[in-house]
């Protein structure tokens, strides 16, 4: 390690080419991608870095103690819930995101998530390789003329509520910080989601009110066979309580690309159930996303440490 630069820390095994060009003044360290936190906090003590880059794992005060010399802590996506942000407020680290950069990208895959559980595509795939035809006996729903409900309008949520319109699908959309909704998305609150939507799609943070927000009193309050649809965060949803919704079949199918606890470890009350469609997490996970994001987590580095 040279000592004469200071260390950026990045929680992964990479970055992208164009990211770690514009931090070219500084030695850039990569933690790996399968590194736990005992052997971040180790490296956070050997490199002392002025900055970490989040992409895998989570950010806690410790770590934040082990470097002195910190002053932001720049996460490779939106999302910030990993990051302990009361104890960096504290210690007057800089936590920045890298909002809206992978909006594209992470709503495609909601599309695409949306429109496996509504058609059966997994389940008509593999019937139709086991030899199966299954015209005669199989009914798909049909979106146009739906209710799709958002639970967050930021750049992810209203561009999958574009996308929803073009399905020609009615938008209501809950989210009390949004500001100049386009004319498509309908706001409402939460009751009004429940009650009249047949999709309900989740983009919101995940923070202390919200967690375990789609739980067994929320499933009952909404219509009989939804459709689940969450990219956002698996902290969001009480997985029970899915589950429990799935079998009684108050949610006739869940799609989903988070979950409580990341990576998703077998065995799981998830595994084995036609009625979920799962990803592990990659919404985001695109090669134009994954260098807007890298950009844009370097350039709030950057920003922070000019300061």
């Amino acid at each position: 390690m040279s000592e004469s630069r200071p260390v950026i820390l990045v929680t992964a095994a990479d970055l992208a080419d164009q990211a770690t060009a514009l931090l070219k003044d500084f030695e850039v360290i990569y933690a790996g991608k399968q590194c736990q936190h005992d052997e971040m906090l180790a490296l956070a003590k050997k490199t002392n870095p002025v900055g970490i880059i989040v992409r895998y794992g989570s950010i806690s005060a410790d770590m934040m103690d082990a470097a002195p010399a910190l002053k932001v802590i720049s996460k490779h996506g939106s999302g910030t819930d990993t990051i302990d942000k009361d104890a960096a407020t504290v210690r007057n680290i800089a936590v920045k995101a890298a909002t809206g950069v992978n909006a594209a990208a992470v709503a495609e895959q909601a599309l695409a998530l949306l429109l496996a559980c509504a058609k059966s595509v997994p389940k008509l795939n593999a019937r139709m390789h086991a030899g199966y035809w299954d015209k005669a006996t199989h009914k798909s729903m049909e979106l146009g003329g739906r209710t799709i409900g958002l639970i967050g309008l930021g750049a992810i949520g209203q561009r999958f509520a574009k996308m929803a319109d073009a399905l020609e699908m009615r938008v209501l959309g809950f989210d009390p910080f949004a500001k100049a909704l386009p004319a498509y998305i309908q706001p409402v609150d939460i009751d009004t989601i429940q009650k009249e939507c047949d999709v309900i799609s989740l983009h919101c943070p995940l923070t202390a009110d919200n967690r375990n927000l789609v739980d067994a009193r929320f499933l009952s309050n909404c219509k009989t066979g939804l459709i689940l649809i969450n990219t956002a965060r698996g902290g969001l949803i009480d997985e029970t309580a899915l589950s429990a919704a799935l079998r009684s079949g108050q949610v006739a199918m869940a799609g989903l690309d988070s979950f409580a606890v990341e990576p998703f470890r077998a065995p799981h009350i998830f595994q084995e159930n036609e009625q979920l469609i799962l990803s592990p997490h990659i919404g985001g996970v695109t090669g134009a996303a994954y260098v807007n994001m890298g950009v844009a987590a370097a350039n709030n580095v950057l920003e922070v440490l000019a300061t």
